[in-house]
């Protein structure tokens, strides 16, 4: 099937621009060069207060503590992201503690992010009187939201790409430096040939150079063949889910079991991530010739708490639902105490 497509030749640049050099107090800063990732990165944040502000308002609770939650889960994403890299991925980087401080360099775990997020609302659920269970459950909804567009700066930086494959939908990633594979004569089809010798881009990136077509092919030169864009299929399963919860949601509203969403989600993305990695590249060399990687082996606990909150979930009589201040005609310092639980359930 592959020759009728080809497969999707991409070769996008991930970096939106490029300008400078750019100065800060007379300093020389180097090239401002923003990218991709970063832009669909902060993206849910910005959405995702309008669609929680949305449900806080349904359920009669100040959109002013989108603003304070916002603020938690961005420090909670960024930090339990980098760290779950250097602890799960690249330990070594410790030896050099400025390195972990660099996230520019690249190097952010989803499972770590996921961690990073449960403590964030902890904390925020602790620290403002809301339930935890009933922010998770709302929370859940903007964070299916966040996976998609976070997939989706994967795909613009050519990275977490999927095993060979002759689907029609394949996509050739030349730009995948890590997961060239030695050139044979004839290429297959959707195959490109690129230069034996790395490149640096302005941006301080290592690439490798195209080939122009009909160049002879060298035993040397690698080749970039037609992958899974397990991307992709990350991204739409996290629009799927996001639509779902938002669905669930909808229907009962103030009256949702306790920890039903947050339970769902998490089983039903982390047994699809869990899935999905067998059609991954091993992101360190250290998971290969194992059954499961590393991502899936992280998976397996998310999984476990995802079944135990939904086998709980509504099933507490003096908290069905959870709580949260009611406070939409009311100032943000009067949130309620956890004792107004049962009457916020019952609303």
């Amino acid at each position: 099937m592959l020759p009728f497509f080809a497969s999707v030749f991409w070769n996008v640049e991930p970096t939106i621009f490029t300008a400078g050099p750019w100065h800060v107090f007379g300093m020389e800063l180097g090239p401002l060069t923003p990218r991709w990732y970063g832009l669909l990165f902060m993206a849910p944040f910005v959405l995702g207060t309008f669609v929680l502000s949305h449900i806080y308002k349904s359920e009669k609770t100040s959109p002013q503590w989108v603003d304070v939650i916002t603020v938690y889960m961005l420090v909670g994403t960024i930090v339990g992201a980098r760290l779950g890299h250097v602890l799960f991925y690249e330990p070594a980087i410790l030896k050099d503690p400025l390195e972990v401080l660099r996230i520019w360099h690249g190097g952010l775990a989803s499972h770590g992010a996921t961690i990073g997020i449960l403590l964030a609302v902890w904390l925020f659920a602790r620290n403002n009187k809301f339930d935890y269970l009933w922010t998770l459950d709302r929370i859940v909804i903007v964070v299916a939201l966040g996976g998609a567009c976070i997939r989706m700066g994967n795909l613009m930086n050519s990275e977490i790409v999927g095993k060979p494959t002759d689907a029609p939908w394949a996509f050739t990633f030349p730009r995948d430096v890590e997961h060239l594979v030695p050139a044979t004569h004839p290429l297959p089809a959707g195959a490109v040939q690129v230069a034996a010798q790395p490149v640096t881009l302005l941006d301080g990136t290592r690439s490798y150079r195209l080939l122009p077509a009909g160049t002879p092919v060298a035993p040397d030169a690698p080749m970039a063949v037609p992958r899974h864009p397990t991307q992709i299929y990350e991204s739409l399963f996290s629009l799927f889910l996001f639509g779902l919860t938002y669905v669930l949601w909808n229907r009962t509203k103030e009256r949702t079991p306790r920890g039903r969403l947050f339970g769902l989600f998490v089983v039903l993305l982390f047994t699809f991530r869990l899935l999905v990695e067998y059609l991954k590249e091993n992101q360190v060399s250290f998971e290969n010739g194992h059954f499961f990687n590393q991502g899936q082996l992280l998976s397996i606990p998310f999984i476990l708490i995802g079944i135990w909150a939904l086998l709980r979930s509504g099933k507490d009589p003096r908290n069905p639902y959870g709580y949260a201040p009611r406070d939409l005609d009311a100032p943000t310092t009067t949130a309620g105490p956890p004792a107004a639980a049962p009457l916020a359930g019952r609303r």
